[in-house]
């Protein structure tokens, strides 16, 4: 694979993402059918938001991150779609067949990532590597100065 394309959503902010190539839009929709209808790992889910200009519902395939009896929304990809409606929503629903659980978003300060970025990185390695500058394993330190680069939400049960 060649150079990722990365676009900007920010000139100010530097804010980028990276989108994914046809092959990974035809990938990323059939994991998502199998995902909804209940197959898939245990940290596989549908993630569901309301898009913050249309309303409609949009989803993706996405993993969370167990860590420390908390739940991690990691965007391995920087600010894609799903992450500005969420943002916007404030809240999604994660789904795996039958089963559907509303969430409520805490965004996470760059302060706070390292670790988690790590251990989403050693986690899930085989399918995020490529979005990363470092390697699977590397310290929180490292990833520290890419942290703005990603945005991390805790998952928290709805109010």
């Amino acid at each position: 694979m060649g150079r990722r394309r990365l676009v900007v959503i920010g000139p100010e902010t530097g804010r980028v993402f990276q989108p994914p190539s046809p092959t990974e839009r035809i990938l990323n929709r059939a994991y998502g059918l199998m995902v909804g209808l209940g197959l898939g790992l245990r940290h596989n889910y549908l993630l569901q938001v309301r898009g913050r200009k249309t309303g409609r519902t949009y989803s993706t395939p996405v993993n969370v991150l167990e860590l420390g009896g908390t739940r991690w929304l990691v965007a391995g990809r920087g600010r894609t779609h799903w992450v500005r409606n969420a943002e916007a929503a404030g809240e999604v629903v994660l789904s795996r067949g039958r089963r559907r659980e509303r969430c409520r978003l805490r965004p996470v300060p760059d302060a706070e990532k390292p670790e988690i970025l790590a251990a989403y990185l050693a986690r899930f390695r085989l399918t995020v590597q490529r979005y990363f500058p470092v390697k699977a394993g590397a310290a929180p330190a490292e990833l520290a100065r890419f942290a703005d680069r990603y945005p991390v939400f805790e998952l928290q049960p709805p109010s």
